[in-house]
């Protein structure tokens, strides 16, 4: 293939899609950062804290933290980021967070897409926040230091600044944010289309076999499995619910395949797009791979132990 269509099949492509996902994914963040950071500075955000709390204490992280985990795990994670980015969490917070929305994230949309490819929505939505929900509470000791955070304490606005100055600094913090989200993900798209013209998809996936044995998963759910690690279970939903639907792959494979890339999906762009908050690549990257192949062997030992009907 020449430069002259790399150029024109991979690179402008990716460029365009990058753009446009930019778009879509600005139109989300903006109104929801704005809302966020109006309520804060209003005052009337922290009243519902009292509901949150004892949830949020079990996972070591004020209640505050609330509201960016209920956005990104009913709508999805550019929800989450953009109420992260205007609250005042630490470094160590706002991991504990990634890390739950990495997992538990548009769990409607996806919910649905999931069931739709062979596994009940709801018992695919309930472990996916379990599992969430134990990840970042054996996590927090390693991660929050224990002083109390500044999102605990959000005062009234006549204690803070005045209302245009409210506006300024949030649209400057929305500026800095959304610049760094264009450029990761102007890359990530680019990267992929260059992968999809070159062929280096199915490649990669022979490549991945030893990978996916680590995994706990069968060679035979390797192309769709990558698909969703790399595309997400929204962007790559339709290959994941055709392929589930050709017969190919056992109850077994389907429900496996689910588990792992519930958990661990879109491995390249969600997590790359918390580097924008400055947080460690090693937390978002390691222990959402490490929590998917214990969740598989566990499974996959249940089902070796279990009576046969209650393993269905």
């Amino acid at each position: 293939m020449s430069s002259g269509d790399l150029l024109h099949k991979g690179v402008l492509p990716g460029l365009r899609n990058g753009w446009d996902g930019f778009v879509w994914m600005m139109k989300i963040i903006v109104p929801v950062s704005f809302l966020t950071e109006f309520l804060a500075w209003s005052g009337w955000l922290q009243k519902a804290e009292f509901i949150f709390r004892p949830f949020m204490e079990f996972m070591s992280l004020p209640a505050m933290a609330a509201y960016p985990l209920l956005i990104g795990a009913t709508t999805n994670i550019y929800g989450g980021i953009a109420v992260m980015a205007v609250l005042p969490f630490t470094q160590g917070e706002m991991t504990l967070m990634a890390l739950f929305l990495l997992i538990a994230h548009n769990m409607v949309q996806e919910g649905i897409i999931q069931g739709k490819s062979g596994i009940n929505p709801w018992k695919a939505t309930f472990i996916r926040l379990f599992t969430a929900t134990l990840t970042v509470a054996a996590l927090a000791p390693f991660l929050v230091s224990g002083e109390p955070s500044a999102a605990a304490a959000v005062v009234a606005p006549s204690e803070v600044k005045a209302l245009p100055e409210m506006v300024f600094g949030w649209a400057w913090s929305m500026l800095d944010v959304g610049i760094k989200i264009l450029l990761i993900i102007l890359v990530i798209m680019t990267f992929l289309e260059i992968m999809k013209v070159k062929g280096w998809i199915n490649d990669l996936v022979r490549f991945l076999a030893p990978v996916l044995k680590v995994m706990g998963l069968s060679r035979e759910v390797g192309f769709v499995w990558l698909t969703g690690a790399i595309f997400g279970l929204a962007y790559g939903g339709s290959v994941i619910i055709q392929e589930s639907r050709a017969g190919h792959l056992s109850r077994e494979d389907i429900e496996t395949l689910h588990l792992s890339v519930g958990i661990n999906h879109a491995m390249v762009e969600d997590p790359a797009l918390f580097l924008s908050l400055g947080l460690s690549p090693f937390w978002l990257w390691v222990p959402r791979i490490i929590v998917a192949i214990l969740m598989t062997r566990l499974f996959t030992l249940w089902r070796k132990i279990a009576p046969r009907g209650n393993a269905a």
